[in-house]
């Protein structure tokens, strides 16, 4: 399925879309996009358009408190100049590349969030069918 879309948070900011991009492409059932919007295209034509509403649980995932972690503020090299929002690429014990977010700061302790940033948000996505793929 290909479609061009938009997606917003509860009070309406933009996070995502494809507006002035090349409209999204995947295949409807595959895992390639959040569940939520998954179970809303089947049955859709090209041309047809639609708005959903998806909660955090059919999206992201809502907030897992284990994936925030302090870490003792000297682990983190100087040259990194701290601030809240700012974005990390940690490593998992397996060696995988993981992105983190600064959430807090003090004397001692940064705290890192690995939620994903739109864990625990219900979102709407406003989007048209361009064409439908044979399988």
């Amino acid at each position: 399925m290909v479609l061009h879309y938009t997606g917003t948070l509860v009070d309406g900011t933009v996070f995502d879309s494809s507006d002035g991009r090349d409209p999204l492409e995947f295949v409807v059932g595959s895992g390639q996009i959040i569940p939520g919007l998954d179970v809303a295209l089947p049955g859709m034509k090209a041309g047809d358009k639609k708005v959903v509403k998806i909660a955090c649980t059919e999206a992201y995932g809502p907030i897992n408190p284990a994936m925030r972690q302090g870490v003792p503020r000297d682990v983190i090299p100087e040259e990194i100049p701290l601030e809240v929002g700012l974005q990390l690429q940690m490593q998992t014990p397996e060696g995988q590349p993981m992105p983190v977010t600064v959430v807090e700061i003090d004397e001692a302790e940064v705290t890192l969030d690995a939620n994903h940033p739109l864990a625990g948000k219900d979102l709407t996505f406003d989007f048209e069918v361009v064409t439908i793929n044979p399988a």
